[in-house]
């Protein structure tokens, strides 16, 4: 595994759901780099299965977890040093406001808060804290990070809209708005909802035998962040897991485009070309060395490098991996905030747009909210 000489980034987490367990696996999979120190579940018996299953004390109270009063602790109290939040939508803004009240650091799952008046009021509370960052993991997913280092290069020239059909709502907004570096100003959207039949193979939970298409809901929208940027969106339901729905992503440029893998861009006034963002994985047919991600490149040139091998990661788990290695070193001084606070309520924000403007069939307008130049 990649060597890391820092002590581990030391984290609670508050809920026991599906998207909590993906941080604790970090930990359990990379011990060297993190540690979960306990687990904020709301009854004992909640507690005691994930005690089992996942191999990590657990508290009922938030107070319980930031002092470190957990079972099993040595004499020292077993402070974490940031607490990720993985709570239901209503319930995250009252968890973000319990933990910057102690002036703990915070990691919330996405949303932060469940509609505009709730992310108004968040930020009215917590915003000037300094303390909150939003677990948005797609810009951490390795494809995306290649795709940013070549906007970032100059490759395409200066990047102007995005096309995102992969990842729903806040997810892709958070995605398009860093790949094309645009801030928090005002914007019109403008969204409309179909519905059309289409068989649904897998679910969260598995495969679910479907065998007859049944009614899937997509939403087609266009973001205009002003300045000749754009986001083009397209998404289906259930698109994260339905196979019979590909990932699609294009970043265009005023000197070419990232289509999924493939970029073409201008050389000189008689030359364009066309190559390939390449994906070196090892543990295919005759390579002994076992399933990872090592590095993505093109044109002989890495453009991202796999920091955690010898953790057999998904993409999605490497992204948070990333995410909680980057929170850890904001939170020493030792690397700039991975995803502020303000940007994730401006993510919900436009997601939260796109939804008003399929329902009513108008354009909506989101204007400069009080975290625009935060």
């Amino acid at each position: 595994m990649t060597q890391h000489s820092p002590a581990p980034v030391r984290f609670g987490v508050i809920g026991s759901g599906w998207r909590a367990e993906f941080f604790v696996r970090m930990a359990r999979l990379m011990p060297e780099r993190f540690t979960c120190t306990g687990v904020v579940t709301r009854t004992a018996e909640r507690g005691a299965e994930v005690e089992a299953r996942w191999g990590v004390p657990t508290v009922r109270t938030v107070e319980e977890l930031v002092t470190g009063a957990v079972p099993g602790a040595s004499a020292a109290p077993d402070r974490p040093e940031l607490v990720v939040t993985a709570t239901p939508w209503p319930v995250t803004p009252e968890v973000v406001r319990e933990l910057v009240d102690a002036s703990v650091p915070v990691l919330a799952e996405t949303p932060p808060a469940p509609d505009v008046d709730g992310l108004r009021r968040l930020w009215a509370d917590v915003g000037t804290s300094g303390l909150v960052q939003v677990a948005e993991h797609s810009p951490f997913m390795p494809a995306h990070q290649a795709r940013q280092r070549l906007v970032a290069d100059g490759l395409i020239g200066a990047p102007t809209s995005v096309q995102v059909s992969s990842t729903h709502l806040y997810h892709a907004v958070g995605l398009a708005r860093r790949l094309l570096g645009a801030g928090r100003g005002a914007t019109t959207v403008h969204a409309r909802a179909f519905t059309a039949p289409l068989v649904d193979p897998i679910t969260r939970h598995g495969w679910s035998n479907a065998t007859e298409p049944a009614a899937a809901r997509t939403i087609l929208a266009t973001i205009d962040l002003g300045d000749g940027r754009h986001i083009l969106y397209d998404f289906t339901d259930n698109q994260w897991h339905n196979p019979l729905r590909a990932n699609r992503i294009v970043v265009r440029g005023s000197l070419g485009e990232v289509v999924g893998d493939d970029v073409t861009r201008w050389l000189d006034p008689r030359t364009v070309l066309t190559s390939r963002i390449s994906r070196r994985q090892s543990g295919i047919e005759q390579d002994l060395d076992g399933f990872d991600l090592e590095h993505l490149s093109i044109d002989g040139r890495v453009l991202y490098r796999n920091p955690f091998t010898g953790a057999r990661l998904a993409d999605d788990d490497i992204a948070v991996a990333h995410l909680l290695d980057l929170t850890g070193a904001w939170v020493r001084g030792d690397a700039p905030p991975p995803y502020p606070l303000a940007d994730g309520i401006q993510d919900h924000l436009l997601g939260l747009a796109m939804e008003e403007s399929a329902r009513t069939g108008a354009p909506v307008t989101t204007a400069a909210e009080a975290w625009a130049d935060a």
